[in-house]
């Protein structure tokens, strides 16, 4: 849980919550298909239990200083992978620090599969 005070009082803010934020983000990226589970030597790495700080493609890491958000994304076939990427760290980084006041300390894509459109090879 993220906590900030405030003179008001005091804001909590879930990791489920940042998450989703995320998540709705990387949706609205160009290029972006959808989330991935993560791969099976990540989920080795973290452990298989799933944490509630996750959600299908979207880990969020709560630290003192911040969060780190991992994604596990499927990019469209014939896009420039890097500039995805690059896309969606930035829209990622900006949603959550408008919306939230949380400062991101990073986002780290990770392309698990590329999905090539089932019209791509109609020619007539």
């Amino acid at each position: 849980m993220i906590t900030q005070k405030t003179n008001l009082g005091t804001i909590e803010i879930s990791p489920e919550a940042v998450a989703s934020l995320a998540e709705h983000a990387v949706l609205q990226s160009y290029g972006v298909v959808g989330l991935a589970n993560r791969g099976r030597f990540e989920a080795w790495r973290r452990g298989w239990r799933r944490s509630g700080q996750e959600r299908k493609g979207v880990f969020v890491d709560v630290r003192d200083e911040g969060v780190v958000i991992d994604l596990h994304l499927i990019v469209a076939y014939g896009t420039r992978i890097s500039e995805v990427a690059r896309g969606v760290i930035h829209r990622v980084t900006y949603t959550v620090e408008q919306a939230l006041g949380l400062p991101v300390l990073a986002v780290n894509v990770h392309v698990q599969a590329l999905r090539v459109s089932p019209f791509a090879g109609d020619k007539e």
